[in-house]
């Protein structure tokens, strides 16, 4: 934090914290002068907070704390504030290009003379690897080595540049491979709740807030910390001190009653309430949870729920403080002083929840009685597509003959797996993942899981022989309480080995099937299924060969690994045969509530998160081995790395920006449908040899064994942009019947990858356009999504509505969102892809403005259609008239004093 800001509101006060005085900037003196706040949603309480500490009369305002106080009289507002976060979370594959930006930046402000040491994060940032470690080895005891080492061999550049990232910047932290998930580690021991810093000699208090270059940043609301995941673009803006304008948000309260009952999981809660605000539609808003059910519903449990707002659309979904809170920093090792600190003040600021706390007045309501949760899966496609778990398989019928597209009569297809005395048919699980952030914070699961393997092992069953089945915990304290309960040693006998800490089969990186496995999927056409306790089941996302994904709960992972199909009703057929002969049902293995919280009790201590914090930046053998170069303040970049490459974003940069002016002759290059995802646009998974991007590798001499993810090459544009739009499963309407990145290039019609259309569009200087349905760019906040559109020579995407994210990153990299009027569509004006599309006016662009498309048809008839520019904020306007937020921000700090 650089200034605090003008107190003009005079809110300054202090508290006195076992001796220590700290200040802060008081929510109760405030409203004595801008009016009653004491119902506000302790989200907005925030948002408050924030304008107070850094009003200055300029970018900060007294207006600005008028307008959150005025968002009470009708529960919603059409003002816009400016919000800094406290500090900025990142993962490896977001990080790496965030990383990269930053280090051109430092090239750049060279170009125009400035002083590359400027070029350094104004607030804490935590870069946590997580997301490189892939399954490559599961089911067996030396698992984590391997896929460790495997890590090592394919990443050590890319750690290597972050090493050298950590020396080279200020306030800018790595927490290596091997610690855990970032939500994970997050929510464990990064947050504080309360948040302070030290300011021309004073000590400061303040809520602990933070944006995150992953969608799942909102876990950690699940703690009270408001954070929300935002494009790597705008997260580096943020770290370079610029305040990002947002619209005061409605809120919508969620209120929460009743216990779950006995044999429901936080999972099908949160698979739950995903399904409810889905509907309730809640895209670009906040949720706060309120409710008796907070008084006895665990941090675990509401970081569960909190994980999953991306999910069912929401900015974040809020839970205040309260005493549960402060138990939950207590066990994982926070310091005393803190944890005094966090109750004092936020009583202090009326944001500390207790059960005699008036309720908050909110935009709308809904509600839900725990009592009712009942076990949940939801798949196959998208994650709030929540099916009962008694219904599961009559859905997946229904799905598989209709969305999954296989022909009735060959539903019942099988096919025998060579070397082997089994046949795998439609439905069959090949994948079993107990994985990803959204459960692995959660030790109640983790320990059903475990008891459940337990009760298996001893009945004598096993999975079935064509389930790869893995187990990547969120954090190495995992381990530790799996350990201490015996649980370990059963889920390992299950083949549920331990493969690596990190994001893995939810990210994409499941790793390999077995060849035969492979085989008999590919050459039959079966639709495979994985299972897997992840927050992710987008088409294409777990495993190129599965085209069913479902997520659950860890327990019930564990479970159709036994049965093995999603084709028999697990509620009622036998999982298997015991050992005495007689068929064991789920029943049989499924633990009781009272025998899991009697281990979470035995099994976890607050020494263990001590402990395991303590140690958190050594890393493991393998990273502290690696060779870094220090000493630089610009990073001597490798021409023949196909990891880290210099970005073209600032090759060209001139001190004032140059307009780009009016899209005139464009071409389409897609037409995508709705629900048009970033996996979609920019995949993270695995690279095919016969892709742009795989022949790239391979003419740079990688063998396709090596080629890595998607996901792992973020910090090389030339591989990036070679992926966009390249994810198997896309369809282009320009192309009826087909799969994967094709398009076509006119006027004469021929067919290529979308990268080789772009490429010959560009070659002859004709701008490019994509056309897209509804929620574009949902899903994970990518911000190659938005940097490889731009890459490719996309001047404008327009669509029916954007994902929050997405369309905020699109403009960071000076490409337009435009949106079509109510009850037009690609559709309705017949688009075919062989048009040509002139915008005009892109000079003198004010926010939210209409702009007039005029489409002109193979034919030369020519039509206008109005068009909303999705540019919203002045801030925004200025971000795309210099060509990209990283460019403004460029420009600013060369030109200050």
């Amino acid at each position: 934090m650089k200034s605090v800001g003008h107190d003009s509101l005079e809110v300054g006060r202090t508290i006195d914290v076992d001796g220590k005085t700290y200040h802060y900037f008081s929510l109760p003196e405030a409203a004595r002068q801008i009016g009653d706040i004491s119902r506000l949603p302790v989200s907005l309480k925030v948002l408050l907070e924030n304008v107070l500490r850094f009003e200055d009369a300029r970018s900060y305002s007294v207006e600005d704390a008028r307008a959150i106080a005025g968002w009470l009289e009708k529960g919603s507002s059409t003002k816009e504030v400016p919000f800094k976060p406290a500090r900025i979370l990142m993962q490896d594959f977001t990080g790496v290009p965030a990383v990269v930006d930053l280090a051109a930046m430092r090239d750049g402000i060279l170009k125009l003379n400035g002083d590359p040491q400027k070029v350094n994060p104004l607030v804490p940032v935590n870069l946590v690897i997580d997301h490189s470690v892939m399954v490559d080895v599961a089911g067996t005891p030396d698992a984590l080595q391997k896929n460790v080492t495997i890590e090592f061999e394919r990443n050590g550049e890319r750690y290597a540049f972050l090493r050298w990232g950590q020396e080279a910047f200020e306030n800018f932290s790595v927490v290596p491979p091997g610690a855990g998930i970032c939500h994970q580690v997050n929510l464990e021991y990064i947050a504080q709740a309360v948040w302070t810093a030290t300011v021309d000699g004073k000590e400061y208090a303040y809520p602990d807030t933070l944006y995150g270059t992953d969608s799942h940043t909102t876990m950690v609301n699940g703690m009270g910390v408001l954070g929300w995941g935002v494009g790597g673009i705008e997260a580096e803006a943020a770290m370079l001190g610029q305040p990002i304008a947002m619209l005061i948000p409605d809120v919508i309260g969620f209120r929460l009653t009743g216990k779950l009952p006995e044999g429901a999981t936080a999972t099908d809660l949160v698979l739950t309430v995903t399904q409810m605000l889905r509907k309730k539609g809640v895209v670009g808003k906040f949720v706060e949870f309120f409710g008796p059910a907070l008084d006895h519903l665990p941090v675990a449990d509401r970081s569960t729920i909190a994980n999953m707002a991306p999910e069912y659309g929401a900015t974040c979904g809020f839970f205040p403080v309260d005493a549960l809170t402060l138990q939950y920093l207590r066990q994982t090792g926070r310091d005393e002083h803190r944890i005094r600190l966090v109750e004092h003040y936020l009583r202090a600021q009326g944001m500390f929840r207790t059960s005699d706390t008036a309720e908050p007045v909110f935009t709308d309501t809904l509600e839900l009685d725990l009592s009712t949760v009942v076990p949940s899966l939801a798949g196959p496609k998208r994650p709030q597509d929540r099916v009962t778990l008694k219904d599961a398989t009559s859905a997946f019928e229904t799905e598989l003959t209709g969305g999954l597209g296989v022909p009735a009569s060959d539903a019942h297809t099988k096919a025998p797996v060579a070397g082997t005395n089994y046949e795998i048919g439609h439905g069959d699980v090949v994948i079993a993942a107990i994985t990803s952030c959204t459960n692995t914070s959660n030790p109640a699961v983790l320990i059903a899981a475990g008891l459940v393997a337990r009760k298996a092992r001893a009945l004598g069953l096993a999975p079935k022989p064509w389930v790869k089945t893995s187990l990547a915990p969120g954090s190495q304290v995992v381990t530790d309480y799996l350990d201490r309960s015996g649980l370990t040693t059963d889920l390992d006998a299950m083949g549920f080995n331990t493969v690596g800490y990190g994001c893995t089969t939810c990210i994409g990186n499941s790793g390999p099937l077995a060849d035969n496995i492979v085989d008999a999927i590919e050459n039959n056409k079966l639709v495979a299924v994985s299972v897997l306790s992840g927050n992710r089941n987008f088409e294409g996302r777990i495993s190129p060969n599965v085209r069913a994904n479902y997520l659950a709960s860890p327990p019930l992972v564990v479970a159709y690994s036994l049965l093995g199909t999603m084709r028999e009703d697990i509620t009622t057929v036998p999982l298997g045969t015991a050992k005495d002969g007689k068929p064991v049902y789920l029943k049989d293995i499924w633990p009781s509530n009272r025998e899991i919280a009697d281990l979470i009790a035995s099994s976890i201590t607050r020494e263990e998160f001590i402990e395991r914090y303590s140690k958190v930046s050594l890393g493991t053998k393998e990273w502290q081995a690696l060779k870094v170069a220090t000493g630089s303040e610009t990073y001597a970049w490798d021409a023949s790395s196909t990891y880290v490459q210099n970005p073209p974003y600032f090759q060209d940069i001139t001190p004032e920006p140059v307009s780009k002016g009016d899209i005139v002759g464009a071409r389409v290059l897609a037409l995508l449908g709705d629900n048009i995802t970033t996996d979609h646009i920019s995949p993270a998974g695995a690279i095919k040899k016969t892709s742009p991007a795989g022949l790239y590798l391979s003419q740079h001499g990688v063998e396709p064994k090596d080629f890595n993810s998607y996901g792992s090459r973020r910090g090389n544009d030339r591989i990036m942009v070679r992926g966009t739009f390249a994810n198997i499963r896309i369809k282009n309407e320009m192309l009826p019947g087909t799969e994967g990145g094709l398009s076509r290039h006119y006027p004469d019609g021929e067919e290529g990858s979308i990268y080789d259309v772009a490429m010959r569009y560009r070659d002859e200087g004709t701008p490019l356009v994509v056309f897209g349905g509804k929620e574009y760019g949902m899903g994970s906040s990518r911000d190659w999504a938005a940097k490889g559109t731009l890459l490719l020579g996309i001047r404008a995407v327009i669509a029916e509505s954007f994902e929050r994210i997405h369309r905020s990153n699109l403009v960071g990299m000076g490409v337009l969102p435009l949106l079509f009027q109510e009850g037009t569509t690609r559709k309705t004006l017949g688009l075919t892809g062989d048009e040509t599309i002139d915008i005009r006016g892109l000079d003198t662009i004010t926010p939210r403005m209409t702009l007039d498309m005029v489409i002109t048809r193979a034919d030369g008839s020519r039509q206008t259609v109005p068009l909303l520019c999705r540019v919203d904020t002045l801030d925004e306007v200025e971000y795309y008239r210099h060509g990209g937020i990283l460019q403004y921000v460029l420009r600013g700090m060369t030109n200050a004093a």
